[in-house]
């Protein structure tokens, strides 16, 4: 896990988050599970930043977050999204090789850039879905656009439930955001309370 302190205190200040999407240019999938065209591919990564957006409160991105106002803006993930193709990020298994440090995700969400309307930004990078654990493992971070800056970064493994590819792992995004709502949250403030 990562967090610039300085810059989530400052955070935790405004009323305002601006939710950037679901980006899935990192991630490596099982080919068990995720044996699709590339157009079948792209349509799923499609379906699940929406979800996001016309269920609101299901995936409640403002309570998660303590923030009471949300701006969203999809135009970063959806050209990073339309990158991935399918021969590149399917493989039998997800090894270390395929696991990225702290280091390599900050490095990575800094070199993006994102729209400044806001403060503040919000992502979830999908490092993968691995069919065989069931597992998906999502990288939670929170961007200070103006400046690139990460302030915040820290993956979270959830387990997938439902029926249907779509819903199935649609439910690790909403078991990230109970889990921030729950308790990561709190542990986010009081490691800033309690340095």
């Amino acid at each position: 896990m990562y967090m610039n302190e300085r810059l989530f205190v400052d955070f935790l200040k405004v009323k305002e988050i601006l939710w950037v999407g679901i980006n899935f240019s990192q991630a490596k999938f099982t080919r068990t599970g995720f044996d699709f065209t590339q157009e079948i591919l792209q349509h799923y990564f499609h379906e699940w930043n929406m979800l996001i957006l016309n269920d609101q409160k299901k995936y409640d991105i403002r309570m998660s977050f303590r923030k009471p106002i949300m701006e969203y803006n999809l135009s970063t993930v959806t050209k990073l999204n339309k990158t991935v193709k399918i021969g590149e990020c399917l493989t039998r298994n997800i090894s270390m090789k395929d696991v990225h440090s702290d280091e390599q995700m900050v490095h990575y969400l800094s070199e993006l850039k994102f729209p400044k309307s806001l403060p503040y930004a919000l992502t979830f990078v999908v490092e993968s879905f691995d069919v065989s654990v069931k597992t998906a493992a999502i990288w939670v971070a929170i961007i200070k656009p103006e400046t690139q800056e990460v302030v915040l970064c820290e993956k979270f493994l959830k387990k997938p439930a439902g029926f249907g590819t779509r819903n199935y792992w649609a439910r690790t995004f909403y078991n990230v955001f109970y889990d921030i709502q729950s308790n990561s949250f709190n542990r986010w403030e009081n490691m800033v309370k309690n340095p």
